[in-house]
């Protein structure tokens, strides 16, 4: 087995696939031209978001039998194709699931207790604790919509608190004992917070939109760790000026590049508000992106391809 290797990951990764006794190959800076241009020699393909692998590119790699993406989602890959052509998708949601899940916690006490505007403040030497007082989360009514490996990690993460947790998902009988999964109407009419846990697709593209936010009963947080597209966000910037949602924590942007590696493709104006706002926090698509994560994403792809082709 060939494998060719488009990003660069823990190097658990290639070493237990060279003791599989696969031949390992590293290229990090060709263009995705030049990559099609020798993807034929390839029976394998490791890669996080460096760029698109298309069905132009897949009619290329005539040789491929696995994909393997080292992180959640499979969006920058034409999985319909692929599939067509029997290449084995491999993906990682297990071995980051526990870092959303603490980190989407993390964001939702931060903005409820103003943290991040306290830290700044005493720091200039303001000390405004009437400023800066919290709410609690206990007795709120938190609700998750997609409700696979991320949402049940951040589920299980408020266990510890008074808190209703409910969940929606287009998939029926998900729910379990962190989560009690129910109607959209039931969801938009009791949930305090909401946290999303979607992949990137053409249902959850654009989901967060002005008529979404403004059919939900009560205000509400909103925490984002899933993808940037699925929020519109100047409608999130008009419903943080209304008061409609109280706060945001975003791991993700609209605006991010495919490749994660530089800030932003544009800074219109709706972002230079969120980057200004008190009640809005900010982090750089880094929630499945711990020290303990980066080997569990190797691993489990290691762990797949093996059980499939060893």
């Amino acid at each position: 087995m060939k494998v060719l290797h488009l990003d660069t990951n823990h190097p658990l990764l290639i070493e237990q696939f060279a003791a599989l006794g696969f031949e390992n190959h590293e290229d990090y800076t060709s263009t995705k031209e030049e990559v099609e241009n020798k993807i034929q020699d390839y029976d394998g393909i490791v890669i996080r978001s460096r760029f698109t692998i298309d069905q132009q590119f897949l009619e290329k790699a005539t040789n491929l039998k696995f994909i393997g993406r080292v992180g959640a989602g499979l969006e920058n890959i034409d999985v319909r194709y692929a599939k067509m052509k029997d290449i084995y998708m491999v993906s990682a949601p297990e071995g980051n699931r526990n870092a959303v899940g603490e980190h989407t916690l993390g964001m939702l006490l931060s903005l409820m207790n103003k943290m991040c505007k306290a830290n700044r403040e005493v720091k200039k030497g303001k000390w405004d604790r009437e400023g800066n007082r919290g709410v609690e989360l206990d007795g709120r009514t938190v609700g998750i919509i997609g409700y696979g490996n991320m949402g049940k990690a951040f589920a299980k993460k408020l266990r510890g608190f008074d808190v209703e947790v409910i969940c929606y998902d287009i998939v029926g009988g998900v729910g379990d004992d962190n989560a009690r999964q129910v109607g959209i109407m039931e969801f938009k009419q009791k949930s305090d917070v909401i946290s999303l846990h979607v992949p990137q697709t053409e249902l959850t593209e654009g989901m967060v939109n002005t008529e979404f936010i403004n059919s939900f009963q009560k205000p509400f947080w909103l925490l984002n760790t899933a993808r940037g597209k699925c929020v519109v966000t100047n409608d999130l910037v008009e419903a943080l000026k209304s008061g409609k949602i109280l706060g945001a924590g975003l791991d993700v942007l609209e605006y991010e590049k495919k490749s994660f590696e530089n800030m932003f493709v544009q800074k219109p104006k709706a972002l230079k508000y969120l980057r200004k706002a008190k009640n809005v926090l900010l982090t750089p698509h880094v929630a499945g992106w711990t020290v303990e994560s980066h080997a569990k994403l190797a691993q489990t792809i290691v762990d797949k391809v093996k059980a499939r082709f060893c």
